[in-house]
């Protein structure tokens, strides 16, 4: 198996390429990883979710890290990590530009807004509940690949 290191344009174009990724962040001490929908786009990745725990840890804690991989034939792989700032795009004032290219950006994948709007509860999660648009800066991308 050969392993080597990805350019930096070769990570841009597997987060352009990929959907899917897995976001961990911490609180007090405590890691929390969890899978999400995003669309790369401007050094961004942008997202959509219901408020909830990884909202609520990243608003405590706004470095993250997202790792996003694809599986090759065989044993081969390619993956990326990210370190990223959380911010979210609330619906107002000072933020209606940004908001809105995350929109643009999302929007252009099919069902992009389910993944997010979606909560594992009973009974279902009224109307009212306000939705978060949020980007992850990023500050840094590295990445690998495994052939044999």
């Amino acid at each position: 198996m050969l392993i080597r290191t990805l350019s930096a344009l070769e990570c841009t174009k597997l987060l352009t390429a990929n959907r899917v990724g897995h976001l961990a962040c911490a609180k007090d001490g405590q890691p929390y990883v969890v899978p999400f929908y995003y669309a790369h786009a401007d050094n961004h990745l942008y997202a959509f979710s219901m408020p909830g725990k990884k909202v609520d840890w990243m608003r405590a804690n706004p470095l993250v890290c997202v790792q996003v991989d694809e599986r090759g034939q065989g044993r081969a792989w390619r993956s990326v990590v990210v370190d990223g700032v959380y911010e979210e795009l609330p619906d107002r004032i000072g933020y209606k530009v940004q908001r809105d290219h995350a929109w643009s950006v999302l929007s252009k994948h099919i069902d992009w807004w389910e993944p997010g709007a979606l909560k594992p509860v009973t009974p279902p999660v009224s109307d009212s509940t306000p939705h978060v648009f949020f980007r992850i800066i990023i500050k840094q991308a590295s990445g690998r690949e495994a052939k044999e």
